[in-house]
Protein backbone atom coordinates (compact mmCIF):
# COMPACT_ATOMS: atom_id res chain seq x y z
CA UNK A 1 0.00 0.00 0.00
CA UNK A 2 1.54 3.05 -0.99
CA UNK A 3 1.06 5.73 1.80
CA UNK A 4 2.19 8.69 -0.49
CA UNK A 5 -0.55 11.39 -1.68
CA UNK A 6 -0.17 13.15 -5.40
CA UNK A 7 0.65 16.84 -4.82
CA UNK A 8 -2.09 19.33 -5.63
CA UNK A 9 -2.11 22.07 -8.46
CA UNK A 10 -0.96 25.15 -8.02
CA UNK A 11 -4.03 27.72 -9.72
CA UNK A 12 -2.23 30.25 -12.19
CA UNK A 13 -5.11 32.48 -12.31
CA UNK A 14 -4.30 34.42 -9.31
CA UNK A 15 -0.79 35.25 -10.53
CA UNK A 16 -2.61 36.70 -14.22
CA UNK A 17 -5.10 38.03 -12.33
CA UNK A 18 -2.55 40.54 -10.74
CA UNK A 19 -0.03 40.75 -13.58
CA UNK A 20 -3.26 42.37 -15.56
CA UNK A 21 -4.49 44.13 -12.84
CA UNK A 22 -0.74 45.80 -12.28
CA UNK A 23 -0.63 46.38 -15.73
CA UNK A 24 -4.13 48.29 -15.92
CA UNK A 25 -2.74 50.15 -13.10
CA UNK A 26 -0.06 51.46 -14.85
CA UNK A 27 -1.67 51.79 -18.24
CA UNK A 28 -3.88 53.82 -15.80
CA UNK A 29 -1.30 55.82 -14.30
CA UNK A 30 0.44 56.39 -17.94
CA UNK A 31 -2.68 57.93 -19.53
CA UNK A 32 -3.34 59.85 -16.22
CA UNK A 33 -0.04 61.57 -16.17
CA UNK A 34 0.51 61.74 -20.04
CA UNK A 35 -3.34 63.43 -20.23
CA UNK A 36 -3.10 67.19 -21.66
CA UNK A 37 0.45 66.50 -23.23
CA UNK A 38 1.49 65.89 -26.66
CA UNK A 39 4.88 65.12 -27.48
CA UNK A 40 7.16 63.49 -30.21
CA UNK A 41 10.31 61.89 -30.50
CA UNK A 42 10.77 63.49 -34.44
CA UNK A 43 12.43 66.01 -32.72
CA UNK A 44 15.71 68.01 -33.42
CA UNK A 45 18.18 71.01 -32.59
CA UNK A 46 18.09 73.70 -35.28
CA UNK A 47 20.41 77.09 -35.54
CA UNK A 48 20.99 79.78 -38.10
CA UNK A 49 23.92 78.31 -40.61
CA UNK A 50 25.28 80.95 -42.72
CA UNK A 51 27.57 80.23 -45.35
CA UNK A 52 30.51 82.44 -45.81
CA UNK A 53 32.12 82.64 -49.31
CA UNK A 54 34.55 85.74 -50.92
CA UNK A 55 32.83 88.54 -52.78
CA UNK A 56 35.66 88.84 -54.97
CA UNK A 57 38.11 86.20 -56.78
CA UNK A 58 41.72 85.83 -55.48
CA UNK A 59 44.44 83.67 -53.03
CA UNK A 60 44.16 83.13 -49.62
CA UNK A 61 47.33 84.95 -48.10
CA UNK A 62 46.35 84.75 -44.17
CA UNK A 63 43.55 82.76 -41.98
CA UNK A 64 42.71 83.70 -39.09
CA UNK A 65 39.92 80.88 -37.56
CA UNK A 66 40.36 76.92 -37.17
CA UNK A 67 37.44 73.99 -37.19
CA UNK A 68 34.75 74.46 -34.29
CA UNK A 69 35.93 77.82 -33.19
CA UNK A 70 33.59 80.45 -31.60
CA UNK A 71 33.84 84.00 -33.22
CA UNK A 72 31.74 87.26 -32.50
CA UNK A 73 30.34 89.28 -35.23
CA UNK A 74 32.57 91.12 -37.79
CA UNK A 75 35.56 89.35 -36.79
CA UNK A 76 38.36 88.68 -39.42
CA UNK A 77 38.10 84.82 -40.77
CA UNK A 78 40.65 85.15 -43.87
CA UNK A 79 42.42 87.69 -45.96
CA UNK A 80 42.98 87.50 -49.80
CA UNK A 81 45.66 89.12 -51.68
CA UNK A 82 45.01 92.76 -52.22
CA UNK A 83 48.08 93.87 -54.26
CA UNK A 84 46.15 94.33 -57.20
CA UNK A 85 43.34 95.43 -55.61
CA UNK A 86 45.46 98.06 -54.26
CA UNK A 87 46.52 99.00 -57.81
CA UNK A 88 43.52 99.59 -59.49
CA UNK A 89 43.11 101.91 -56.40
CA UNK A 90 45.45 104.04 -57.45
CA UNK A 91 44.51 104.16 -60.92
CA UNK A 92 40.70 105.03 -60.17
CA UNK A 93 42.09 107.80 -57.82
CA UNK A 94 44.63 109.27 -59.79
CA UNK A 95 41.31 109.21 -63.01
CA UNK A 96 39.66 110.99 -60.57
CA UNK A 97 41.72 113.47 -60.11
CA UNK A 98 42.13 114.61 -63.22
CA UNK A 99 38.60 114.52 -63.80
CA UNK A 100 37.84 117.20 -60.98
CA UNK A 101 40.87 119.27 -62.96
CA UNK A 102 39.02 119.08 -65.95
CA UNK A 103 35.85 119.79 -63.77
CA UNK A 104 37.55 122.73 -62.08
CA UNK A 105 38.68 123.92 -65.31
CA UNK A 106 34.91 123.75 -67.02
CA UNK A 107 33.88 126.10 -64.16
CA UNK A 108 36.69 128.10 -64.30
CA UNK A 109 35.57 129.01 -68.16
CA UNK A 110 32.05 128.97 -67.55
CA UNK A 111 32.64 131.88 -64.94
CA UNK A 112 34.88 134.30 -67.01
CA UNK A 113 32.80 133.74 -69.80
CA UNK A 114 29.52 135.07 -67.73
CA UNK A 115 31.74 137.71 -66.69
CA UNK A 116 33.12 139.03 -69.88
CA UNK A 117 30.07 138.74 -72.15
CA UNK A 118 28.08 141.88 -71.40
CA UNK A 119 31.36 143.75 -71.37
CA UNK A 120 31.91 142.23 -74.88
CA UNK A 121 28.90 143.62 -75.94
CA UNK A 122 29.29 147.28 -74.72
CA UNK A 123 32.71 147.16 -76.14
CA UNK A 124 31.56 145.45 -79.51
CA UNK A 125 28.77 148.44 -80.21
CA UNK A 126 31.13 151.29 -78.98
CA UNK A 127 34.26 149.87 -81.43
CA UNK A 128 30.72 149.93 -84.02
CA UNK A 129 30.02 153.33 -83.41
CA UNK A 130 33.54 154.65 -84.05
CA UNK A 131 33.98 152.21 -87.15
CA UNK A 132 30.80 153.36 -88.89
CA UNK A 133 31.66 157.01 -87.77
CA UNK A 134 35.18 156.74 -89.82
CA UNK A 135 33.71 155.43 -92.88
CA UNK A 136 30.89 158.09 -92.61
CA UNK A 137 33.82 160.78 -92.93
CA UNK A 138 35.74 158.86 -95.32
CA UNK A 139 32.77 158.75 -97.39
CA UNK A 140 32.31 162.31 -97.33
CA UNK A 141 36.07 163.07 -98.31
CA UNK A 142 35.37 160.92 -101.09
CA UNK A 143 32.51 163.47 -101.92
CA UNK A 144 34.93 166.29 -101.65
CA UNK A 145 37.55 164.95 -103.17
CA UNK A 146 35.28 164.12 -106.21
CA UNK A 147 34.34 167.38 -106.69
CA UNK A 148 37.68 169.12 -106.17
CA UNK A 149 39.04 166.76 -108.87
CA UNK A 150 36.26 167.96 -111.42
CA UNK A 151 37.52 171.25 -110.88
CA UNK A 152 40.98 170.24 -111.60
CA UNK A 153 42.29 171.22 -107.48
CA UNK A 154 43.15 167.90 -106.46
CA UNK A 155 45.18 165.27 -108.23
CA UNK A 156 43.53 161.89 -109.14
CA UNK A 157 45.95 160.25 -106.72
CA UNK A 158 44.28 162.19 -104.16
CA UNK A 159 41.09 160.75 -104.98
CA UNK A 160 41.85 157.37 -105.72
CA UNK A 161 43.90 157.45 -101.90
CA UNK A 162 40.17 158.74 -100.31
CA UNK A 163 38.65 156.28 -102.11
CA UNK A 164 40.46 153.00 -100.65
CA UNK A 165 40.26 154.96 -97.40
CA UNK A 166 36.72 154.72 -97.63
CA UNK A 167 36.73 151.45 -98.62
CA UNK A 168 38.66 150.36 -95.55
CA UNK A 169 36.57 152.06 -92.68
CA UNK A 170 33.63 150.58 -94.39
CA UNK A 171 35.25 147.21 -94.06
CA UNK A 172 35.97 148.11 -90.67
CA UNK A 173 32.38 148.50 -89.59
CA UNK A 174 31.77 145.28 -91.56
CA UNK A 175 33.72 143.93 -88.82
CA UNK A 176 32.60 145.97 -86.24
CA UNK A 177 28.82 144.46 -87.21
CA UNK A 178 30.09 140.66 -86.93
CA UNK A 179 31.76 141.39 -83.65
CA UNK A 180 28.73 142.96 -82.49
CA UNK A 181 26.33 139.94 -83.60
CA UNK A 182 29.24 137.56 -82.18
CA UNK A 183 29.17 139.45 -78.59
CA UNK A 184 25.06 138.89 -78.48
CA UNK A 185 25.32 135.17 -78.64
CA UNK A 186 26.32 135.17 -75.02
CA UNK A 187 23.32 132.83 -73.97
CA UNK A 188 24.45 130.40 -76.76
CA UNK A 189 27.89 130.39 -75.48
CA UNK A 190 27.25 130.08 -71.46
CA UNK A 191 24.87 127.23 -72.61
CA UNK A 192 27.97 125.80 -74.04
CA UNK A 193 30.43 126.15 -71.24
CA UNK A 194 27.53 124.99 -69.20
CA UNK A 195 27.28 122.04 -70.64
CA UNK A 196 31.04 121.54 -71.03
CA UNK A 197 30.97 121.82 -67.37
CA UNK A 198 28.23 119.20 -67.04
CA UNK A 199 30.35 116.92 -68.48
CA UNK A 200 33.20 117.54 -66.91
CA UNK A 201 31.07 116.96 -63.37
CA UNK A 202 29.55 113.21 -65.07
CA UNK A 203 33.29 112.15 -65.70
CA UNK A 204 34.25 113.70 -61.89
CA UNK A 205 31.56 111.59 -60.64
CA UNK A 206 31.67 108.40 -63.13
CA UNK A 207 35.74 109.00 -61.44
CA UNK A 208 34.52 108.97 -57.98
CA UNK A 209 32.09 105.83 -58.47
CA UNK A 210 34.94 103.80 -59.57
CA UNK A 211 37.10 105.35 -56.87
CA UNK A 212 34.37 103.66 -54.55
CA UNK A 213 34.38 100.68 -56.17
CA UNK A 214 37.72 99.56 -55.99
CA UNK A 215 37.93 100.56 -52.29
CA UNK A 216 34.98 98.42 -52.08
CA UNK A 217 36.71 95.55 -53.58
CA UNK A 218 40.02 95.94 -51.61
CA UNK A 219 37.80 95.90 -48.80
CA UNK A 220 36.27 92.77 -49.77
CA UNK A 221 40.00 90.87 -49.56
CA UNK A 222 39.28 90.51 -46.04
CA UNK A 223 36.55 88.31 -45.26
CA UNK A 224 34.94 89.35 -42.26
CA UNK A 225 32.18 86.97 -40.28
CA UNK A 226 28.48 88.81 -41.06
CA UNK A 227 26.90 87.14 -37.59
CA UNK A 228 28.87 85.42 -34.05
CA UNK A 229 28.73 81.63 -34.15
CA UNK A 230 30.78 78.47 -34.67
CA UNK A 231 33.15 77.77 -37.30
CA UNK A 232 32.15 74.72 -39.51
CA UNK A 233 32.48 73.08 -43.06
CA UNK A 234 35.74 74.99 -43.08
CA UNK A 235 37.63 74.29 -46.26
CA UNK A 236 40.19 77.71 -47.00
CA UNK A 237 43.81 77.36 -46.48
CA UNK A 238 46.44 79.28 -47.13
CA UNK A 239 47.14 79.94 -51.03
CA UNK A 240 44.30 78.58 -51.56
CA UNK A 241 42.80 80.14 -54.68
CA UNK A 242 38.71 80.87 -54.27
CA UNK A 243 36.03 82.07 -56.48
CA UNK A 244 33.86 85.14 -55.90
CA UNK A 245 30.18 83.60 -54.54
CA UNK A 246 32.05 79.98 -53.69
CA UNK A 247 31.28 79.03 -49.45
CA UNK A 248 34.18 78.46 -48.21
CA UNK A 249 32.61 77.91 -44.67
CA UNK A 250 29.95 77.93 -42.75
CA UNK A 251 28.94 80.30 -38.78
CA UNK A 252 26.14 77.92 -37.04
CA UNK A 253 24.19 80.71 -35.11
CA UNK A 254 24.21 80.58 -30.88
CA UNK A 255 20.30 80.64 -31.21
CA UNK A 256 19.60 77.37 -31.23
CA UNK A 257 15.73 76.56 -31.12
CA UNK A 258 13.90 72.96 -32.27
CA UNK A 259 11.97 71.72 -34.96
CA UNK A 260 9.27 69.12 -33.40
CA UNK A 261 7.55 67.26 -36.13
CA UNK A 262 3.91 66.94 -34.62
CA UNK A 263 1.68 64.36 -36.50
CA UNK A 264 -1.48 66.44 -37.87
CA UNK A 265 -3.60 64.56 -35.50
CA UNK A 266 -1.29 66.41 -32.35
CA UNK A 267 -1.98 69.53 -33.60
CA UNK A 268 -5.57 70.29 -32.47
CA UNK A 269 -4.97 71.71 -29.02
CA UNK A 270 -1.54 73.58 -29.55
CA UNK A 271 -1.14 77.01 -29.29
CA UNK A 272 1.22 79.76 -29.30
CA UNK A 273 3.31 79.77 -26.00
CA UNK A 274 2.11 76.87 -24.37
CA UNK A 275 5.50 75.70 -22.10
CA UNK A 276 7.39 72.69 -23.28
CA UNK A 277 9.44 70.15 -21.41
CA UNK A 278 12.55 69.19 -23.25
CA UNK A 279 15.33 66.49 -23.08
CA UNK A 280 18.16 66.28 -25.12
CA UNK A 281 19.61 63.16 -25.66
CA UNK A 282 23.01 64.36 -25.29
CA UNK A 283 22.32 66.07 -22.04
CA UNK A 284 19.99 63.65 -20.07
CA UNK A 285 20.89 65.16 -16.77
CA UNK A 286 19.68 68.77 -17.83
CA UNK A 287 16.35 70.33 -17.96
CA UNK A 288 15.25 72.31 -20.90
CA UNK A 289 12.06 74.33 -21.15
CA UNK A 290 11.11 76.20 -24.29
CA UNK A 291 7.83 77.16 -25.88
CA UNK A 292 5.65 77.03 -28.85
CA UNK A 293 6.52 79.61 -31.10
CA UNK A 294 4.93 79.18 -34.78
CA UNK A 295 3.96 76.37 -37.37
CA UNK A 296 5.09 75.62 -41.01
CA UNK A 297 3.12 76.14 -43.49
CA UNK A 298 3.04 73.06 -45.25
CA UNK A 299 4.11 69.12 -43.92
CA UNK A 300 7.29 67.82 -44.43
CA UNK A 301 6.51 65.80 -46.98
CA UNK A 302 5.34 68.77 -49.53
CA UNK A 303 8.70 70.25 -49.29
CA UNK A 304 10.82 67.21 -49.47
CA UNK A 305 12.88 66.34 -52.91
CA UNK A 306 10.16 64.29 -54.13
CA UNK A 307 6.72 65.07 -52.98
CA UNK A 308 3.56 62.93 -53.20
CA UNK A 309 1.98 62.86 -56.15
CA UNK A 310 -1.05 61.54 -54.36
CA UNK A 311 -3.44 62.17 -57.76
CA UNK A 312 -1.02 59.18 -59.66
CA UNK A 313 -1.90 55.60 -58.48
CA UNK A 314 -2.80 54.08 -55.81
CA UNK A 315 -3.01 56.43 -52.81
CA UNK A 316 -2.51 54.87 -49.34
CA UNK A 317 -3.11 57.60 -46.38
CA UNK A 318 -0.90 58.19 -44.13
CA UNK A 319 -0.45 60.17 -41.08
CA UNK A 320 1.67 63.47 -42.06
CA UNK A 321 4.05 65.04 -39.46
CA UNK A 322 4.00 68.95 -39.50
CA UNK A 323 7.51 70.96 -38.38
CA UNK A 324 6.71 73.37 -35.36
CA UNK A 325 8.94 75.57 -33.90
CA UNK A 326 9.82 75.50 -30.34
CA UNK A 327 12.48 78.64 -29.27
CA UNK A 328 14.25 77.62 -25.52
CA UNK A 329 12.89 79.79 -22.76
CA UNK A 330 15.02 80.60 -20.88
CA UNK A 331 18.11 80.50 -23.29
CA UNK A 332 19.98 77.19 -22.33
CA UNK A 333 23.06 77.85 -20.90
CA UNK A 334 26.16 79.14 -23.32
CA UNK A 335 28.66 76.78 -22.13
CA UNK A 336 26.65 73.70 -23.67
CA UNK A 337 27.16 73.17 -26.95
CA UNK A 338 23.50 72.40 -28.72
CA UNK A 339 24.03 71.60 -32.22
CA UNK A 340 21.57 71.40 -34.87
CA UNK A 341 20.86 67.76 -35.66
CA UNK A 342 21.13 66.74 -32.09
CA UNK A 343 17.84 64.99 -30.84
CA UNK A 344 15.12 65.81 -28.54
CA UNK A 345 11.79 64.81 -27.09
CA UNK A 346 9.57 67.81 -26.34
CA UNK A 347 6.68 67.46 -24.31
CA UNK A 348 3.71 69.98 -24.75
CA UNK A 349 1.32 71.07 -22.22
CA UNK A 350 -1.72 71.53 -24.09
CA UNK A 351 -3.93 72.05 -21.02
CA UNK A 352 -2.41 75.74 -21.08
CA UNK A 353 -5.33 77.19 -23.50
CA UNK A 354 -4.86 80.67 -24.24
CA UNK A 355 -2.70 81.32 -26.73
CA UNK A 356 -3.61 81.76 -30.40
CA UNK A 357 -3.77 78.40 -32.34
CA UNK A 358 -1.13 77.64 -34.77
CA UNK A 359 -3.07 77.86 -37.86
CA UNK A 360 -4.58 81.18 -36.99
CA UNK A 361 -1.32 82.36 -36.11
CA UNK A 362 0.05 82.28 -39.56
Amino acid sequence: MNDSTPPQKTSKAPIAIAVLAAAAIGAGIWWWTSRGYESTDDAFIQADVTMVAPRVSGTVTKVYVSDNQIVAAGALLFELDAEDFKARLRQAQANLAAAKAQALSAQADLELTRTRAPAGVTQAQAGLAAARAQADRAKSDVTRYEALYAKDEVSKQILEQAQTNYRAMRAQADQAVAALTSARTTPEQIAAKEAQLASAQAAEAQAQAAVDQSALQLGYTQVKAPSAGRVTRKNVQLGSQLQAGAPVLALVGNAPWIVANFKETQLEHLRVGQPVDVKVDAYPGQHFTARVQSLQAGTGSAFSLLPAENATGNFVKVVQRVPVKLVFDPAPDAALHLAPGMSVVPRVDVRHEDGTRLAAAQ
